[in-house]
């Protein structure tokens, strides 16, 4: 895995958080049980992936702080995982476990793209020591309702996604993956991953940590 370098300099570098990452999961109408369970079993595998565990692991001094949530229409998000810093191994396999154990509950139907970039911007101001904030929304489909997504721009973060289309529609998730890149995605360096089918996301989840937690060698005055 490549590794991006990045100087930080004076009191940025005195930080005690070099990344905060919030993952936002998609629950609405169009994810059904089984999808759902590959989504909250496949990010718990994807975080126990050696690399992945690596990558979390590479800087303890200045660990990542990792958030999980789940989204689907305007007013219907749910915090999985508060806040945590992931300072070893024993802090993967603790949040790992906690998804595997998430059962989920009732939420509205539609899909929220716009609500959801609020949502996790809103976690994300609560991590503003951290060098680099993170936001990363995965879906299956286009917002049909609240804000629209190229509306919420939120100043300071990375918005990434991971969009998920239908196994035998590779047509269909190429124009989802635009819709995201034209819509959704924002900041430095930000991309969009893509998993053709849920059981496919894992391995998309996968990919994306790996690129998402590039190690930042630190340089001060």
């Amino acid at each position: 895995m490549a590794l991006a370098l990045c100087a930080l300099w004076g009191a940025g570098a005195e930080a005690g958080c070099r990344q905060a990452l919030a993952l936002g999961l998609d629950v609405s109408g169009s994810v059904d049980a089984r999808e759902y369970r590959l989504q909250l079993d496949g990010l718990a595998g994807a975080l126990e992936d050696p690399e992945v565990v690596a990558a979390f692991l590479a800087m303890p001094d200045v660990p990542v702080a990792l958030a999980v949530f789940e989204w689907s229409g305007p007013g219907a998000q749910r915090l999985v995982v508060p806040w945590q810093s992931v300072v070893g191994p024993a802090d993967v396999a603790g949040i790992a476990a906690r998804l595997r154990g998430t059962a989920r509950m009732p939420m509205e139907q539609s899909t929220a793209l716009g609500a959801a970039k609020g949502f996790g911007a809103g976690l994300l101001a609560e991590q503003a020591g951290c060098w680099r904030r993170v936001l990363d929304l995965s879906g299956d489909g286009m917002s049909n309702t609240g804000p629209r997504p190229q509306d919420v721009r939120p100043k300071g973060i990375t918005i990434n996604g991971l969009v998920i289309g239908a196994s035998a529609d590779a047509d269909g998730i190429g124009a989802l993956a635009s819709y995201y890149r034209a819509y959704v995605i924002a900041g430095p360096e930000a991309f969009v991953e893509t998993a053709l089918g849920f059981e496919a996301f894992e391995a998309a989840m996968v990919r994306k940590l790996k690129r998402e937690l590039q190690v930042l060698a630190v340089s001060a005055r």
